[in-house]
């Protein structure tokens, strides 16, 4: 682990973004509710919740935080599901490993719940969008997700 023991505790916040890219009757069927795991997006949201508070034991070397605020938002679009994280505490070390592990397993319980539906649905791309809080600032990603085609684009 890196040691933070000299660092003073700043108010620290990271967001991350990330898609489940699904055939269109798969989100239809989310967005009518018509799943038959059940309300797949009050699930997901539950686990990405979890996941973050649970990030140091999943990933070696990260440091157990004491969140504050843990926030998962969806936009259910025709081609899949867009997941958003924000995560915030106050503390010595960052918060992105939480807000990238809330997206990731958020998508991957989306799957979960849906490939019985449609086996061939894609995780990705996951990225941090923003973090704010340290010695580093602020991060602001310049370039962002297109929500219609999953790639990159330069602001």
């Amino acid at each position: 682990m890196v040691d933070v023991s000299d660092k003073l505790p700043t108010q620290r916040t990271a967001e991350a973004t990330g898609k489940v890219q699904m055939k269109p009757k798969v989100a239809g069927l989310i967005g009518s509710g018509k799943v038959p795991k059940g309300d797949v997006l009050s699930v997901a949201r539950i686990a990405g919740i979890l996941a973050a508070k649970k990030t140091h034991e999943l990933i070696p070397l990260c440091h157990p935080l004491k969140l504050e605020d843990v926030r998962i938002s969806f936009a259910l679009v025709r081609e899949g599901v867009w997941i958003r994280s924000q995560v915030k505490c106050e503390g010595k070390t960052g918060v992105e490993m939480e807000a990238l592990t809330a997206v990731s397993v958020a998508a991957l319980t989306i799957y979960d719940m849906c490939k019985a539906v449609d086996k061939g649905m894609v995780i990705g791309p996951v990225c941090l969008t923003l973090k704010s809080g340290g010695r580093s600032g602020l991060y602001v990603r310049k370039e962002q997700l297109s929500r219609e085609t999953g790639s990159f684009e330069w602001q």
